[in-house]
């Protein structure tokens, strides 16, 4: 373990500091100031020999959480770097991205405030790129076998990154003009600026991994001509359709799907980044308009960064249910992941937050733009938040923003070719092994499991590639985490 009275000597938990508002609202860059060693080593040491660490049962990954604290503690960050390795492709990814439910499950969370995990992990492989740790690991032997996996988000790569490190000749296609997914076009720059990306990317590429971007499957490729070209083939495609909301209304212009709007403005800031020049005003922009979002999770929350950046009057973000409480309620007891009210780097930034809103109506002008959302407040009738009769209202809006979720993956051209089941609730079915009713096709990722945090896609995608190892090999040494089934920890209903 690390110091011996760690949480008793340092009961606080701190963060680095985010940089002032008015300062980060003037660019794009991420949010959070330089941290300080010494606070990180003192933070890592709160992390003591708890005897049971239901971390690793809270990380999808199994990250040798406590290992790396402690090294981290004594001061050996090339050490804890390895050790991070061994359980995650892209530390840098999760320590900016994921929610942390590793942190839920601290044992120090029963009585204190959890060990900063998520802090510790970013700020070991943070390092770790400044002085040159992280270098391509090739494999020693081509084993003749061809992969293509088709989607280049967290998933996709994770695997890619496993496979081709395993000696098979591995193919990333990708249908947008850069790779990544919604890593490079659905994130702000804020949360996650790309050129993390593009070490990762340059690391894969030295190590073989092929991409092949711009190239869309089941409309310049058929997915059964792809089959035909490859050993096994892997849908990464994630979950991308988007959830609707039916309501009077949604016709008007200037409604849009979160991601529309998101896309946009991350495609205009990687544009800009290449060309050196400032970034051009996205089609969809909240200058100088009251801007409303529906929808309280991190879309939402992308939405309300991006909006205060681009120069809105005003945010309001809708929520149709009950406020989250602040601290664990009863029914949702450690170690389980609660659902609690966040205060997200963009909520700081401005903007109002609603909750019990329910949307009634998007109301429009005489040229078919919108010019406000009718919401009344939400009552619950037999189990269901409906409406309340009497209470609507309006509220001013130019630019509406649906950050409602995902509903599944894009299936329009792999069921006109193969017929893939469905599981229950819409996405791709795949067996214990990942492996679709389609012989040598494969399924990780969101795609498979519906919308979910990046540490499940990156541990489905490494466990996919142990599937898909195992396929062609008849055995494999690649970890596999997690199983198709598994779900985060939960009480039974």
């Amino acid at each position: 373990m690390a110091d011996p009275r760690g949480f008793l000597n340092t009961p606080e938990r701190e963060l680095p500091a985010r940089r002032p508002v008015p300062v980060r609202l003037m660019d794009w860059r991420e949010v959070y100031e330089q941290g300080d060693p010494s606070q990180l080593r003192r933070q890592a040491g709160r992390c003591m020999d708890c005897g049971v660490p239901f971390c690793h049962q809270g990380c999808p990954l199994g990250n040798l959480i406590p290992e790396w604290n402690d090294l981290m503690w004594r001061g050996d960050a090339r050490e804890a770097s390895e050790r991070l390795h061994k359980t995650n492709n892209f530390p840098e990814f999760t320590g900016r991205l994921c929610p942390a439910p590793c942190e839920s499950a601290c044992v120090l969370g029963i009585n204190q405030p959890a060990v900063t995990i998520k802090q510790v992990e970013v700020s070991i492989i943070d390092e770790a790129w400044d002085r040159g740790w992280v270098a391509p690991q090739p494999p020693d032997r081509l084993t003749g076998n061809t992969v293509a996996i088709v989607g280049s988000g967290p998933a996709g790569l994770a695997a890619a990154q496993q496979l081709t490190r395993a000696g098979h000749t591995v193919v990333v296609f990708e249908r947008d003009d850069r790779i990544g997914g919604l890593l490079r076009y659905g994130i702000p720059e804020f949360k996650f600026e790309k050129h993390h990306l593009d070490a990762r990317l340059a690391q894969l590429e030295a190590e073989g991994t092929r991409f092949r971007p711009g190239v869309e499957i089941g409309v310049d490729i058929s997915w059964s001509e792809l089959r035909r070209r490859y050993d096994a083939v892997l849908i990464a495609t994630g979950a991308t359709v988007p959830r609707e909301l039916a309501v009077p209304g949604r016709e008007l212009g200037g409604v849009h799907v979160a991601m529309e709007y998101l896309v946009g403005q991350n495609r205009a800031n990687a544009d800009a980044v290449r060309d050196g020049r400032p970034a051009e005003v996205p089609a969809i922009t909240a200058a100088g308009k009251h801007v409303v979002v529906l929808g309280g999770g991190d879309t939402g929350a992308d939405c309300i960064g991006t909006a205060h950046r681009q120069g809105a009057i005003s945010v309001t973000t809708l929520a149709i249910g009950r406020r989250p409480p602040e601290e664990r309620s009863a029914d949702q007891p450690w170690p389980t992941s609660p659902t609690l009210f966040e205060v997200q780097s963009a909520h700081e930034e401005g903007g109002e937050r609603v909750f019990l809103a329910s949307t009634v109506e998007f109301l429009g002008d005489a040229a078919g733009q919108v010019r406000a959302v009718k919401v009344a407040e939400t009552e619950y009738v037999d189990g269901k938040r409906v409406p309340k009769p009497g209470t609507e209202r309006e509220i001013p809006a130019d630019l509406v923003l649906l950050a409602l979720g995902f509903t599944g993956p894009e299936r329009d051209t792999i069921d006109s070719e193969w017929q893939l089941e469905a599981d229950a609730r819409g996405n791709l079915a795949r067996g214990a092994e990942y492996q679709t009713a389609e012989p040598g096709v494969f399924v990780a990722g969101d795609a498979g499991r519906g919308q979910s945090l990046i540490v499940w896609a990156i541990a489905e995608g490494r466990a996919a590639a142990a599937a898909i190892d195992r396929h062609l090999e008849g055995s494999t040494t690649l970890p596999s985490p997690v199983r198709p089934d598994d779900r985060p920890i939960a009480l039974d209903a």
